[in-house]
């Protein structure tokens, strides 16, 4: 029966739950279910969903009941809802939509295909109450990003930040061993895959758990080691978590990209400290210093949050501050949101949500300031650049310092034999402040190093 059964999938949320959602199409691929990309031609609907903030959740229930309609008018016959959502919610979803069939949490994804069997059976497939789950050894996957693929090195999360739910959603710090994720990584590769990008929900906490423990720069420099002219990132790290070891890795090069992405939340000490983060500024400004300085030609992407409990106009322009001091490559701001599982939830002082996007924005028009002086740099430098895909009269494309789907663009004009998929070597025409133009620089060179820093 599987094999004439089409499954569709949308995956919501974060790189690490595009792994989760990849998984899932994987398993159900090898369990002899076919896929499609269109819901109304799919007897078996599935929508993995995010449940971190308020914006990331009402996405999600947005998909549930445009997927919900299908079920009522089309030939879906199972409608599954699948993880931090269904996690967070529960029995609570089924209630608000009678059109789901089944859940599954971040602990059931290896769960997929027999959840499926159960629904069109006329069962239901119950909700694990514990989010332990991590695959070791690489399971089936289907890589949906290009040349790029996202490779979750561990789960959950050891911090107690006061604003996040995660810990709650994904359970305590779980790392994969070391020899599995490099036979993942060599399979990748294997299938053609360019860049590796390693997530967690810290990065720069893998392995703490093991025993005996490990360390991300050691896995780094095992990395460092694969086969092939391609890139590995680090995504997603914390401001403590960035050892001496860890740059010295990074400062080998390779197929490692000089690339940081450690996000410091704010910059005023006693919001920081209410946050459950690192309150020193001057330290943190002391660390991206030195950071800069161990690893030349490092490109630093940070995150902030504007409207935290008790956030004043004075902690604001310290944050305003600390962003034109530290100049940073790549910078993301959220409006702070109150979830009402968290410490933050408790706290006195919160700021209006129309005061706290005007923070945003007016934050990220002056990183705007510091991207657009910053890209101008590379003007006249060749660089190395992943082509990605083939838009109008141009090959799009990014370079060592552009992290996928977050960071900026290379907008490259055509020139044969360049084709998406490959690496080519260009030479920067102009720049805005998230993109640069390009043109091809002639035959590639030395595909296995790093590109041209702009001094």
């Amino acid at each position: 029966m599987s094999e004439a059964l089409k499954v569709g999938l949308i995956s919501l949320g974060c790189a690490r739950n595009r792994v989760d959602s990849e998984v899932m199409l994987g398993l159900v691929g090898e369990a002899g279910f076919s896929l499609t990309a269109f819901p109304d031609q799919a007897d078996v609907l599935i929508v993995n969903t995010c449940g971190f903030i308020a914006p990331a959740r009402a996405e999600s229930l947005e998909a549930i009941r445009e997927l919900g309609r299908w079920k009522r008018e089309g030939a879906c016959r199972a409608f599954l809802v699948a993880g931090c959502l269904a996690q967070r919610e529960g029995t609570r979803l089924l209630q608000r939509f009678p059109e789901v069939d089944g859940l599954l949490g971040t602990a059931d994804y290896p769960r997929i295909v027999e959840a499926i069997r159960s629904i069109l059976a006329g069962d239901r497939p119950r909700l694990s109450d514990v989010p332990g789950y991590l695959f070791q050894e690489a399971p089936p996957r289907l890589v949906t990003t290009g040349p790029s693929a996202y490779l979750k090195v561990a789960e959950g999360c050891p911090h107690g930040c006061t604003f996040c739910a995660i810990p709650r959603l994904r359970g305590p710090l779980r790392s994969r061993r070391p020899v599995h994720i490099m036979a993942e990584a060599r399979q990748l590769v294997a299938q053609g895959i360019k860049e590796l990008v390693l997530v967690a929900q810290d990065t720069t906490a893998y392995g703490w758990d093991l025993r005996p423990p490990v360390t991300l720069a050691a896995l780094l420099r095992e990395m460092a080691s694969l086969d092939g002219e391609g890139w590995v990132r680090v995504l997603y790290g914390h401001p403590r978590g960035v050892s001496d070891e860890l740059l010295e890795v990074l400062a080998g090069g390779g197929t490692l990209c000089r690339y940081l992405d450690v996000p410091f939340q704010h910059a005023a000490p006693g919001l920081l400290r209410a946050m459950g983060r690192p309150d020193d500024p001057e330290d943190m400004l002391r660390r991206v210093q030195e950071w800069r300085q161990a690893v030349p030609g490092l490109t630093l992407r940070s995150s902030f949050i504007t409207g935290f409990p008790g956030e004043t106009e004075a902690d604001f322009e310290i944050l305003l501050d600390f962003i034109q001091e530290a100049a940073l490559d790549h910078v993301g701001v959220f409006v702070y949101s109150r979830e009402a599982m968290t410490p933050a939830a408790r706290l006195p002082g919160r700021v209006p949500r129309d005061l706290a996007e005007e923070r945003r924005r007016r934050l990220m028009a002056e990183q705007r300031v510091v991207s657009r002086r910053k890209n101008a740099a590379y003007v006249g430098q060749e660089i190395r650049v992943l082509l990605e895909a083939r838009t109008g009269s141009r090959l799009r494309g990014r370079a060592e310092k552009d992290a996928p789907e977050v960071d900026g663009v290379v907008r490259v004009r055509h020139g044969a034999p360049l084709r998406p998929g490959e690496f080519a070597r260009v030479r920067v025409t102009g720049a805005g402040a998230y993109h640069l133009d390009a043109v091809p620089a002639g035959p590639l060179a030395d595909v296995g190093g790093q590109e041209d820093t702009p001094t």
